[in-house]
């Protein structure tokens, strides 16, 4: 009886060890998948396609998932700057006030100083010398006021009170250095700046005549920002130059009088400009006073 259970339990037992379904299914690996050969044929694995989208470990290749691009803003101009008209590399315009709130204080502030020193430098550049009153601003402003003739041209410092003295004679003989227009510019001692277009040579006559085309115009600062005052058309009132004085604007009042030692000078109201006092008091002294003569920059490279 034992003998046969042996028996029957020993065949039972060859049978499960050669049973077929193992040897007679079809071996498939991983490698062999549809997904497996596309991968093989690209030459990138499974993993590879995931890559982008999962959350990366810090014990991870770094360079399985490339960081995403870096945004750069760069813009055309000072002035598309000034303005808000920055151009990305994408073409899209942007706004300052995005690109502020982006930044921290402290680079958002170093790019606008940044970009104001840029600013000055690149207007300032026209100046052969530095000057008491003429700021980057200043200068901007009057560059735009001057006629085309002068356009594009270096100024140069004919007269200054710091440099050739405290006379009126001297200025009005060196105003003959450069022929054209010439910008004069003063200032109080309360801070105020301002002056005057005009045309070179300075030449004084015995008798009070007055001078100029309605090209002359004056300017000031005294409203915070700079302002310019051009003829009115009321009269023809330019300027007078006489050893004694020189002037500006009637009718009413000289818009702006300064005497022969160039220490005190008066300002008004006048129909010629349409202004009012240009100076922080109708009397007042004066800080200093310039005279700026204009020069292609060939012509003063040559002198």
């Amino acid at each position: 009886m034992h003998a046969l259970k042996d028996k029957v339990s020993q065949k039972l037992s060859n049978l499960f060890a050669d049973s077929p379904t193992q040897s007679a299914s079809p071996r498939y690996s991983l490698s062999d998948s549809p997904k497996a050969r596309l991968n093989s044929s690209s030459g990138k694995s499974l993993s590879a396609y995931f890559s982008f989208g999962a959350p990366q470990s810090g014990n991870e290749d770094s360079q399985s998932c490339p960081p995403p691009p870096i945004r750069t803003d760069s813009y055309e101009s000072v002035e598309d700057y000034k303005h808000g008209n920055g151009q990305n590399q994408a073409g899209t315009r942007i706004s300052n006030s995005q690109d502020n709130e982006s930044d921290k204080d402290g680079e958002s502030a170093k790019v606008e100083s940044g970009i104001h020193y840029f600013e000055g430098m690149k207007q300032m550049t026209e100046l052969t010398e530095s000057s008491v009153f003429i700021t980057a601003n200043l200068c901007e402003f009057l560059h735009a006021c001057l006629p085309n003739i002068v356009r594009g041209c270096k100024w140069i410092l004919l007269y200054s009170t710091l440099k050739h003295g405290i006379s009126l004679r001297t200025l009005l003989r060196r105003s003959a250095e450069l022929p054209g227009p010439c910008l004069l510019v003063a200032g109080d001692k309360q801070g105020a700046v301002f002056g005057a277009l005009l045309e070179c040579p300075l030449r004084p006559t015995p008798k009070r005549k007055y001078q100029g085309t309605s090209q002359t115009f004056l300017f000031t600062t005294i409203y915070g920002q700079p302002r310019i005052f051009r003829p009115t058309g009321a009269n023809r009132y330019y300027w007078m130059c006489m050893n004694e004085f020189l002037a500006f604007g009637g009718g009413g009042n000289f818009a702006l009088c300064l005497d022969e030692d160039l220490l005190k000078a008066t300002s008004g109201p006048s129909e010629t400009f349409g202004n009012e006092c240009l100076a922080s008091s109708a009397e007042f002294e004066l800080k200093n006073v310039e005279l700026w003569g204009f020069a292609h920059a060939s012509q003063y490279l040559s002198s």
